[in-house]
């Protein structure tokens, strides 16, 4: 089931087979950590500082400045060398900031996560880590507190979150409990569900948790951020066949 809003509070609790007043057992608990994971977000193949340098030290241009350098040092010409070895070190830092800050958007998503949440387990409300959140608990949500995964609200007295860190809006949006009827609704307009990485501004509610982790929306878009492929610029290229050229040329008048 994915599109949680079009549902009933009854047809979710029983399709999650979780009790709104009880929440889910230990054992239920247990098992669907089991089959379902930690509630955080994967990191997958991040690049390290090291190799986003040694990218950035290793272009066909930046070793042809490189040998340029070497050679002018060689020959004497110490000021050719210290302005050429300059242009790699600028160009190297440049290159390195940014490719460096695009890797850290992951670590940006992960620090939404929350520590604790408060939910119920066995007919008794509990504090445990969001870590150990699976789809079925029943969630307290109260203002102030970050969601701590993607829910279906179960029962609203004035809840309001703010969604902007998903949707862009900038006020807060008002919960309600009831269905909605309507297809293909935008994550803005989906009254009834609270995602995570949003935060509660003002009021209370009840909502059960339907996805957790990499399942979420703030998960997809992690899923995206590190399976997007990293890909040349026109320019880019056209760069890399000019210094390919060069080199070829240097050779040949060497």
């Amino acid at each position: 089931m994915t599109t949680w809003y079009q549902h009933t509070k009854e047809e979710i609790l029983a399709t999650l087979e979780s009790d709104l007043q009880n929440g889910l057992s230990r054992e239920q608990a247990g098992q669907r950590l089991n089959q379902y994971g930690p509630n955080e977000l994967v990191e997958r193949g991040l690049k390290s500082p090291w190799k986003i340098l040694w990218e950035q030290l290793t272009g066909i241009m930046v070793v042809m400045l490189i040998i340029s350098a070497v050679i002018s040092f060689l020959l004497h010409e110490y000021t050719d060398a210290v302005v050429i070895l300059v242009i790699v070190v600028l160009n190297a830092i440049l290159g390195f900031t940014q490719e460096y800050r695009a890797e850290q958007a992951m670590a940006a998503l992960k620090r939404m996560a929350v520590p604790k949440v408060r939910v119920k387990r066995g007919g008794h409300v509990m504090e445990i880590g969001s870590r150990e959140l699976v789809p079925g608990d029943i969630v307290l949500i109260e203002a102030g507190n970050a969601i701590p995964a993607d829910c279906r609200v179960m029962e609203s007295a004035n809840l309001r979150v703010q969604e902007a860190v998903l949707t862009g809006e900038s006020e807060p949006v008002d919960k309600t409990e009831n269905r909605l009827s309507e297809e293909n609704l935008a994550l803005g307009d989906q009254h009834n569900m609270l995602f995570m990485g949003t935060a509660a501004t003002y009021g209370r509610g009840q909502a059960v948790v339907v996805e957790t982790g990499m399942n979420t929306e703030l998960g997809k878009i992690a899923e995206m951020i590190q399976t997007v492929v990293s890909e040349q610029t026109p320019l880019q290229r056209r760069l890399d066949q000019l210094g390919r050229g060069l080199a070829a040329a240097a050779v040949v008048i060497v």
